[in-house]
């Protein structure tokens, strides 16, 4: 979710700028050739986008190798996870997920009329599959599956999921939500939509707004059976996918080498403010995502005040832990300096 606005907090320092690391974003820009797009869709923006996303969707299908009937797109991946709940639950149907997990879960399902049902973290900040297995009722409608997980960082292994997934009644819809995807680097951590997309029960949400740098332009996308995204199509707020944004993901698809790039930048520096952090707060657990999450319970809020006071930007979710985005080296070490103040 959006982090305080960096302008706004410079001004209130007196600092020529001030630094975000609160919302998960790539630090690079946009990707070659996006600006161009976007710029020559503005020009045609007094017409309506394409509703169906056609194009779009055919080079999702041809980037993943499959139909493009199994894909539909939305404002993000968290509006298609709100769409899948609308065509999933009626008011008292339960919605189960790991808590603390993605903060839009619950806004989701209290919108939806669903229950809420959180199965609490494992000491090692991961998913506790087996209680959420347990915790399966017969008003269980739609799992939600975040990995890696966000704000945590921490990842499900493949025959951890695959033990969970089977174990999930043939009714009731597994959403794997993989916004960070692209920056996995434990072999041990499946792709999902590879794994287990060819389960009927089994939607995978994927998003432009992390690795790919579309955070500004919404473009999110989910694989599934095509019964499942032609239901999905339906419900979709009508051109909610602007012509401008489909525009740039389009551009954005062609320069894979870049993101890749890009990631193995964000990887390195992962890695490198995770050993540095760990000589402070000792218990910060693996990220396979493009943030490091700190567990500083009851005292995340003063933490992220603190590194504020010196310009830079956390998200604090007070009582577990702070979020912390992977930057530019120089971003992270205003972070890392910052934290050292700070503990």
């Amino acid at each position: 979710m959006p982090g305080r606005n960096p302008a706004d907090l410079a001004r209130e320092l007196g600092l020529p700028q001030a630094i975000k690391l609160a919302s998960n974003e790539v630090p690079y820009g946009p990707l070659p050739g996006v600006v161009e797009a976007v710029a020559e869709a503005a020009a045609s923006s007094h017409r309506y986008p394409d509703m169906g996303v056609v194009e779009l969707r055919e080079a999702f299908a041809d980037k993943l190798g499959i139909d493009a009937d199994r894909i539909a797109t939305g404002c993000g991946s968290v509006a298609l996870a709100e769409h899948l709940a609308r065509v999933t639950c009626l008011p008292g149907d339960e919605i189960l997920y790991s808590w603390r997990s993605f903060e839009a879960y619950p806004i989701i399902a209290a919108t939806t009329g669903a229950t809420s049902v959180r199965v609490p973290n494992t000491a090692g900040h991961e998913h506790d599959l087996r209680a959420m297995s347990a915790a399966i009722t017969d008003r269980t409608r739609m799992i939600l599956v975040c990995s890696p997980n966000n704000p945590t960082g921490t990842a499900i292994s493949g025959t951890e999921l695959s033990r969970f997934i089977d174990s999930v009644p043939d009714d009731v819809l597994i959403v794997l939500d993989e916004a960070y995807r692209e920056f996995v680097t434990d072999p041990a951590v499946p792709d999902g939509l590879a794994a287990h997309g060819h389960r009927p029960n089994v939607v995978v949400l994927r998003t432009l707004s992390k690795a790919w740098g579309l955070a500004g332009l919404r473009i999110g996308y989910l694989v599934g059976q095509p019964a499942v995204a032609a239901t999905v199509r339906k419900v979709v707020t009508p051109f909610s996918t602007s012509a401008v944004a489909q525009a740039a993901a389009l551009a954005a698809l062609k320069q894979a080498d870049e993101v890749a790039r890009r990631c193995a930048l964000v990887i390195a520096e992962r890695e490198r403010v995770t050993t540095a952090i760990r000589e402070l707060v000792p218990d910060v657990p693996t990220s396979q995502a493009n943030f490091v999450w700190l567990p500083l319970g009851a005292g995340a809020a003063e933490f992220g005040a603190a590194c504020e006071k010196r310009g830079v930007i956390v998200r604090p979710f007070q009582g577990d832990g702070v979020r912390v985005t992977i930057g530019t080296p120089e971003e992270n070490d205003a972070f890392l300096a910052a934290a050292a103040t700070a503990l």
